[in-house]
């Protein structure tokens, strides 16, 4: 069983930052792509930020120039910054792992909630 584990979730004023965390088994960052979704009440959930295992990175068009994907190998840490939050962004983040021959994610972590308030 592959276990992620956000944090850094919380509640915060608009135009705020936060820095989300998600912690992995070492092999996870060895082999595999992680990404950060969210899903905000009656809405589907969407993909935030992807990072491939070779540094690739892509963002959704709503966070570009706001959300930054980065990770440290040494910490087997996947980062999401996130400054100049809007109340948009408020929603379950979750952090993936692992693109299966279907492109869609194998594991996930079980989120954790950032609240953007006006």
């Amino acid at each position: 069983q592959v276990q992620l584990v956000e944090s850094g979730g919380g509640s915060v004023q608009a135009g705020g930052s936060l820095k989300l965390s998600c912690t992995t088994p070492g092999y996870i960052f060895s082999y595999c792509g992680m990404a950060w979704y969210r899903q905000a009440p009656q809405k589907d959930r969407e993909l935030v930020s992807a990072i491939s295992n070779d540094g690739t990175t892509r963002y959704a068009d709503s966070v570009k120039g706001r959300f930054t994907i980065s990770q440290d190998k040494s910490k087997n840490t996947l980062y999401l910054q996130m400054n100049s939050l809007k109340t948009e962004d408020t929603a379950m983040y979750f952090c993936a792992a692992c693109l299966d021959q279907y492109s869609k994610y194998s594991y996930w972590g079980q989120g954790t909630q950032v609240t953007v308030s006006s």
